[in-house]
């Protein structure tokens, strides 16, 4: 694909619309959009995330061995610049955020070096925030 780079929409779903929100909102900083009595959209990262309120719990989470790490199977995240992993990592350490998976460098040395990290909203979704040492090699086999 080529051109500029498009804003991606993707709609979750949330247990709790109150304690997403607040999650979302207040420790990561998206902003609010439209709102609904069950859906709320989000400036995640300059992307559209729309929360979906369902009222069933079936959020569960199968993971998949990557770098020695149990990955979550289904998870979303942004690439960010690495100033921006890094200030967005100590801000997360600052306010006690619990890490599925801490951060670290996986890859080390390797094409697609990469920092991550991995957290979770209050509803199971699973969050990955990533930055390449070469950001070029986002998409490099």
């Amino acid at each position: 694909m080529t051109g500029s780079l498009r804003p991606f929409h993707l709609a979750l779903p949330v247990t709790d619309l109150v304690a997403a929100e607040r999650f979302y909102c207040g420790l990561l900083g998206c902003d609010k959009g439209r709102t609904a009595s069950r859906w709320i959209d989000l400036n995640f990262f300059g992307h559209q995330v729309t929360l979906h309120l369902v009222d069933a719990d079936d959020l569960h989470i199968a993971t998949n061995p990557v770098d020695g790490d149990s990955v979550p199977a289904r998870h979303f995240g942004i690439v960010l610049d690495m100033a921006d992993w890094r200030s967005l990592t100590a801000h997360l350490e600052k306010n006690d955020a619990t890490f599925l998976i801490s951060p670290k460098t996986r890859f080390a040395g390797e094409v697609g070096e990469q920092a991550t990290l991995f957290i979770q909203d209050p509803c199971g979704n699973a969050l990955e925030f990533k930055s390449f040492a070469n950001p070029a090699q986002l998409f490099a086999t």
